[in-house]
């Protein structure tokens, strides 16, 4: 629309020049050699105006032909960089479509097309590794490291690529190497910390922690939580180098960032007790026990506690397990000091509160095997309990909450999948099994439900004979039909 104005105001402005040069004709006389010219000014007008239009299309024709060779030369190259482009494009769909002599194909077309190695050595390096060549793909990103452009590009490859082989101390050269180009990346941040992780570099490693929370690839919960397993895994270092007060050190920092990781609580224990502070040691346990109640805290508590015999401990574990008293390991904890000590009955009362839901672990009913053969000699009810730990839920370890693997002693590394902070304390997972109803042997039935009983090498349930997984004892028949149990 404003075009079409445009157009009309000129055409506007012409045709009143025009007329008024109409109105106007005055007289001109041009004297030229032999000739003279005698005409009126709006001729005179219309002649200029002729002679610079033929002198503008002489012009535009001149450098037409004189910009020829140089216009050619720039359309064709244009033509022959959109298809190296749309060779490169395609070959980028093979790499994901997973087409190794497609790719290959396009990757050659887009290097004789483009003459341009940063744009082609991404894809040729790609096209190389899909095909298994792994040497020529090495090849292709160690070039792309010499040029400033695609150097990250190829430091990346070049990761990829020792991580993939197992090479760790070369991944972990590259993933620095590529963490000073570009330090804000949150793939290079995740890479180092993780290799820094598996090969031990624990304060190299919170050093990458921080900055990572510094940039923002972290939030600040979980920044802290990774502070303090790094803290607790030196703990431990220093405990197995004989290094009491790097460990305690450690230990306290990582308790101080995470209240709740038992781990540095135990050896914070340990070290204070070795330095004869048991009172302390005691303090520390005390601390955790209202939050994250642990098995392996109650053996360190009794001594830290001087409980020298059996009902010294009965009074340690009482005074402990007060701090949370309803949860199941302070019940264990009593139960079981309450057996060491032969106080049947304190001990069956607190077993009964595990057993009180109808479904106990296993450790449970193992105790409560041992408190019907200890109090009453029962070997029937003891075998009978044993067999029902066969199908409770088995004990608590530090599980891998990545690959499933469980393993007694906690670390910050899974040394399976060699994953950072998986290790979870819970109950391994285990086959659905029939219900477990313990009432019978909770009501003094002395012959338990079928379910319970074990088959035999010969398909009989009548016998008992055999090794019984739960318990690690030997069962045997003896003459009155009752299974005894030998140790």
């Amino acid at each position: 629309m404003w075009r079409a104005l445009w157009i009309l105001v000129i055409l506007t402005v012409l045709a009143a020049g025009a007329a008024w040069l109409a109105d106007r004709p005055g007289h001109v006389v041009l004297d030229w050699g032999a000739y003279r010219i005698e005409t009126s000014a709006a001729m005179l007008a219309a002649g200029v105006a002729l002679v610079a239009v033929a002198a503008a299309l002489v012009y535009r024709v001149w450098l037409f032909f004189r910009r020829a060779p140089d216009s050619i030369r720039v359309a064709w190259r244009a033509r022959r960089r959109n298809k190296g482009l749309q060779a490169l494009t395609k070959g980028m769909v093979a790499v994901a479509a997973g087409d190794p002599d497609e790719a290959r194909k396009q990757a050659r077309r887009a290097e004789n097309l483009l003459q341009d190695p940063p744009l082609t050595m991404l894809l040729s390096a790609q096209a190389a590794q899909l095909a298994g060549d792994d040497g020529a793909a090495e090849r292709f990103f160690r070039a792309m490291t010499d040029n400033r452009e695609t150097e990250f590009l190829g430091l990346r490859g070049l990761l990829n690529q020792a991580i993939k082989r197992g090479d760790r101390d070369a991944a972990l050269i590259l993933a620095r190497r590529a963490y000073r180009l570009k330090p804000e990346s949150e793939w290079v941040s995740a890479s180092l910390f993780e290799l820094q992780t598996q090969t031990g570099q624990w304060l190299d490693a919170q050093v990458t922690s921080r900055e990572a929370i510094k940039h923002r690839h972290l939030p600040s919960p979980e920044g802290r939580r990774r502070e303090a397993v790094l803290a607790c895994q030196q703990a431990l270092d220093a405990e197995s180098r004989g290094d009491r007060t790097e460990a305690a050190k450690q230990a306290k920092q990582a308790l101080d960032t995470d209240k709740e990781l038992v781990p540095a609580a135990a050896v914070l224990a340990r070290a204070l007790l070795a330095d004869g502070k048991g009172r302390k040691a005691a303090g520390v346990i005390e601390r955790i026990w209202p939050r994250v109640p642990h098995g392996d805290l109650v053996a360190l508590y009794a001594r830290a506690r001087g409980a020298d015999d059996a009902l010294a401990r009965v009074k340690a574990i009482e005074k402990l397990a007060g701090f949370n008293p309803g949860h199941p390991e302070s019940l264990i904890a009593r139960a079981t000091a309450a057996l060491e000590a032969d106080l049947w009955g304190e001990a069956r009362t607190h077993l009964s509160k595990l057993t009180a839901g109808g479904s106990p672990s296993s450790k449970t009913c193992r105790l409560m095997a041992r408190l019907e053969e200890a109090e009453h000699g029962d070997l029937v009810k003891a075998h009978d309990w044993l067999v029902a730990a066969a199908t409770g839920d088995p004990d608590p370890a530090w599980i891998c909450g990545n690959c499933g693997t469980a393993v007694g002693d906690w670390s910050a590394i899974c040394g399976n999948c060699q994953s950072f902070d998986t290790l979870q304390w819970r109950s391994p997972p285990h086959p659905a099994r029939p219900a477990l109803d313990v009432q019978p042997l909770l009501d003094g039935e002395t012959q338990p439900p079928q379910t319970f009983l074990p088959r035999g090498d010969g398909g009989d349930n009548d016998g008992v004979s055999g090794d019984d997984s739960a318990s690690g004892r030997d069962l045997v028949q003896t003459g009155d039909s009752k299974p005894a149990i030998k140790a």
